[in-house]
């Protein structure tokens, strides 16, 4: 008779058992998790004790009464893995679905504002010309975990982003450099000249981004270059950042992509020097999933827009 391991018994999880913990965590008891699943309440019950037994471990606090459920450190442990687990489950769908489409279907394509702006349409256009059967489906995500995350599940099949990129499943290829420009009103003193550097900002009030990577990119570097800013305000809305800089209420370091009015009279853009390093625009995909051919052209138009639009930010 040979001998049941416990990696064996790790076999038996299922699916269900995994959505019945989850449920379980989301609704804090038994029956809103069943509810929420469409099963009976001793089902939810008898896959959590099957999953219990296999795992050897306690996973659900059951305090009894009307308090709340929660879930034990290893319940929380197992969650997570639980979540990367359907996470990898929907990709594998997304991939079917998307070889199933062969040139026809959605390409579902995740940006953000300056890319938005300036990069995009020039793609756009061009792969709705070489690919009229494709319909790409854009969205927006507010922040980088959000957008990695969507990558991760397979609902965005590539995405613009900002390199490094986090742990996980993904593969990059950098499309362009983004220099750093200090943007100041048009009747600051500053505003004769062509270029700045980081001591001019001086007692100059500073606008900043709020969570996505360039913000942090520009506190990472006055850190190290040793300067101590505090930001009066901040917000990762591109348009709102100029705005405030135009009405004089303090001037901004931004990613020169992320001007929103290149031909604003009423600021002027300025050159850092020296220098900060460059903001990197890349685009993403996991690098487990299947990659469609309209999926790979759209990657190589962009790179090829990329190359145009950062020849014309280098010019003087």
């Amino acid at each position: 008779m040979s001998t049941i391991t416990q990696a064996d018994q790790w076999l038996g999880v299922e699916l269900r058992h995994l959505a019945a913990l989850a449920a379980v965590a989301r609704e804090g008891s038994f029956g809103r998790a069943a509810d929420s699943l469409g099963y009976t309440q001793s089902a939810v019950s008898q896959q959590i004790a099957t999953l219990e037994r296999i795992v050897g471990e306690t996973l659900v606090e059951r305090p009894g009464g009307p308090r709340a459920v929660s879930l034990t450190e290893a319940g929380a442990l197992l969650l997570r893995h639980a979540e990367a687990i359907v996470a990898r489950l929907d990709a594998a769908r997304a991939d079917i679905a998307a070889l199933r489409a062969g040139e026809t279907g959605m390409l579902r394509v995740g940006t953000y504002q300056s890319i938005g702006a300036r990069v995009l349409p020039g793609v756009m256009r061009r792969f709705r010309t070489e690919w009229p059967g494709i319909e790409l489906g854009l969205s927006e995500p507010a922040t980088d975990p959000e957008l990695y995350g969507l990558i991760e599940s397979g609902e965005l099949d590539l995405a613009f982003c900002s390199p490094p990129l986090p742990d996980g499943p993904f593969e990059a290829l950098e499309l362009m450099s983004d220099p750093y420009v200090l943007l100041v009103p048009a009747d600051s003193p500053l505003a004769a000249r062509k270029s700045a550097s980081l001591d001019d900002l001086g007692d100059h009030v500073l606008i900043g981004a709020n969570t996505c990577s360039s913000g942090f990119v520009v506190e990472r570097e006055l850190e190290e270059r040793g300067y101590d800013v505090d930001y009066a305000f901040r917000s990762d809305d591109n348009g709102t950042v100029q705005g405030l800089v135009t009405a004089g209420f303090g001037v901004a370091l931004l990613p020169l992509l992320a001007v929103a009015a290149p031909g604003d009279e009423r600021v002027r853009v300025l050159r850092l020097v020296p220098k900060m390093p460059r903001r990197a625009i890349a685009v993403v995909w996991h690098r487990d999933r299947h990659r469609s051919p309209a999926a790979r052209a759209f990657v190589e138009i962009a790179r090829e827009v990329s190359s145009d639009v950062e020849r014309e930010l280098l010019e003087p």
